[in-house]
């Protein structure tokens, strides 16, 4: 978690090639981030290799107040993706002023890539042995590249401990609202969703975004039966009754779900219960039988398997992380 005791400093590190929009995700995100007095959470910093303008994407750079003696200082640095950099790693490799900027990062500083960045990450050795997400477009070259990354294309972002990857563009926003939630829970970062009117939380991978080819006749969507169930999480839900919600037979309605959301109706289901989960551990200090009740898992049991599995916890110690240690334990 952040230091409650002081803002904690998130570094951008803005790279030729960047990409305009995803440089200023951090920013946004973090930016808005604040505690019940007002205070802001987070200082975000932007810093460029050399402290020179910075060539983007687009037909403009910019110009960056610091240099890489900024990641120095960073307790989160976040990398936006740079069409550059991505052709470089892939090919002739990491870029030795890319390499020096990178070995200003003090050891144990948190690092986040979005998108394509994670070519940077990979290319420095930081991935190696580690469960990483890229643009889906690229996942295949990203896993080839580096064959001891290893490459998981079908989800938006992936935690892993203290090198965070998501996939393209918005996915950035995901991530980075993770990362706001997980350092101050759930409350902070739905009101930094609701200021930047983003979704707190989007349901599935990439698989939904993946081109296919487009059918003469659209399929019917699950949103409508997605919609149904989410009102009733406290109730057994089979997958007869969900498929007849969305009035397709089980075997379409389970086809058409993964093709939309990257899940199976009973993982995404599983999903929006644990997030329930999460949210009551936060708000309230309902016991774990109560709660294992109200969000469909039945026995505090089921509760506890299901919500370490998703979250790496206890039940009892998220609470005891995002309710503090004057809630008695569960």
């Amino acid at each position: 978690m952040a230091n409650d005791r002081a803002t904690h400093r998130v570094v951008v590190l803005a790279l030729d090639g960047v990409l305009p929009f995803e440089l200023g995700i951090p920013a946004r995100i973090f930016g808005a981030a604040r505690d019940a007095s007002g205070r802001g959470l987070y200082t975000v910093t932007t810093c460029g290799v050399d402290g020179r303008p910075v060539v983007t994407a687009s037909d403009f750079a910019i110009t960056v107040a610091h240099d890489a003696t900024a990641l120095r200082t960073a307790d989160t640095v976040v990398i936006p993706p740079s069409h550059t950099m991505r052709a470089l790693c892939a090919g002739s490799g990491l870029p030795e002023e890319v390499a020096a900027a990178l070995a200003e990062i003090r050891p144990g500083t948190r690092l986040a890539a979005i998108c394509t960045s994670s070519f940077v990450l990979a290319a420095a050795g930081l991935l190696d042995g580690r469960r990483v997400t890229t643009h889906w477009r690229e996942a295949e070259n990203l896993r080839r590249t580096f064959p001891a990354v290893r490459v998981d294309p079908n989800v938006l972002f992936v935690d892993d401990g203290d090198v965070l990857t998501s996939a393209g563009v918005t996915a950035g926003v995901d991530l980075c609202l993770h990362i706001v939630r997980r350092d101050h829970g759930s409350e902070v970062a739905n009101e930094v969703a609701r200021t930047c009117v983003a979704p707190p939380w989007r349901d599935g991978g990439q698989a939904q975004y993946v081109q296919h080819p487009v059918p003469k006749t659209a399929p019917t969507t699950t949103a409508v039966a997605r919609a149904w169930a989410a009102d009733r999480l406290d109730q057994p839900i089979g997958l007869a009754e969900f498929a007849a919600s969305a009035r397709m037979s089980r075997r379409t309605f389970t086809r058409r779900f993964r093709a939309e959301t990257g899940l199976s109706p009973g993982e995404w289901l599983t999903v929006q219960r644990v997030e329930r989960v999460r949210h009551l551990l936060e708000s309230t200090d309902l016991p774990i039988e109560l709660l294992a009740a109200r969000t469909g898992f039945g026995t505090a049991e089921s509760l506890r398997q299901h919500f370490r599995g998703a979250l790496g916890v206890s039940p009892s110690s998220y609470r005891r992380t995002f309710r503090g240690p004057d809630l008695r334990s569960r």
